[in-house]
């Protein structure tokens, strides 16, 4: 199960400053910054929801908040009813930049998750079941120097799949690929998405992205960041937004609330 529930989170820290912060003076703590503040959000299970927002907005410590890598100032994150106050095996999170450990194969990285299967044969049919799934058939034995930058983005995503997890975060998912691989890589997690059905909460700054990955949307403005657009996508797969009017005035209405105009 994936339900998430978000009461009341806030986030803020102190700013560096030049002179030294005495703990026991209040006046010379140095500034508080806030990332945001009173957000209230829901995610159902099953639900492939993205996060939009400008660059420093919090949407990347939102998540963190979400997957127990980061504290809330206040406020508390329920999973299933329960409070979400460290990591967990069931939550598996999706880096910016790789994640594999570089001195494993594929093979191996994908088996990370799956020390716990006793049974070696259910094992290697689980391991080979998910590399193939990303589409990493024959490349198994291949250390991550070895593959391409989109191939180590599927082997990451197998490794995480393979887990089993109720919750999947992806932080920019797609930082650093190129157009090709990235158009290809966004194709296969929607058709993971639809196979496994599993939540995924992904953070992104390409809005065409969320429009056709998306069953909702979340649009951040900048910190003290509020939520300032939620919006279910009832649009049929696979999208088009140039061919399907609504996305496409929607993802006008997008750039404009993030303060740029598309046609520039």
């Amino acid at each position: 199960m994936g339900h998430i529930r978000i009461e009341g989170l806030s986030k803020s820290y102190i700013n560096k400053r030049k002179v030294k912060r005495v703990i026991s003076d209040p006046e010379n703590q140095g500034d508080a910054v806030k990332v945001f503040e009173n957000l209230n959000l829901e995610f159902e299970d099953g639900e492939m929801v993205c996060i939009l927002g400008p660059s420093g907005c919090g949407k990347s410590t939102l998540l963190r908040i979400m997957a127990g890598f980061d504290k809330a100032t206040s406020g508390k994150i329920l999973i299933d009813d329960e409070e979400a106050v460290k990591t967990s095996p069931e939550h598996v999170f999706v880096f910016q930049q790789n994640g594999l450990l570089p001195w494993m194969t594929v093979w191996q990285n994908v088996e990370l998750g799956l020390r716990h299967i006793e049974d070696e044969k259910e094992k290697t049919e689980t391991i080979q079941e998910y590399i193939d799934m990303v589409e990493l058939t024959n490349f198994e034995h291949h250390y991550p120097s070895q593959l391409s930058g989109g191939m180590q983005r599927r082997a990451e995503l197998g490794r995480a799949l393979a887990v089993n997890p109720d919750v999947l975060y992806m932080d920019e998912p797609f930082t650093g690929l190129d157009y090709l691989t990235h158009l290809k890589i966004r194709e296969e997690v929607i058709n993971m998405h639809s196979y496994i059905g599993k939540t995924m909460v992904m953070v992104t700054h390409f809005i065409d992205d969320a429009l056709i990955m998306a069953d909702r949307i979340i649009v951040m403005n900048d910190r003290p960041a509020k939520i300032i657009m939620e919006r279910k996508l009832d649009f049929s797969r696979p999208r088009n937004i140039e061919k399907e009017p609504g996305l496409r005035d929607l993802r006008d209405e997008v750039f404009m609330m993030l303060g740029v105009s598309y046609v520039a």
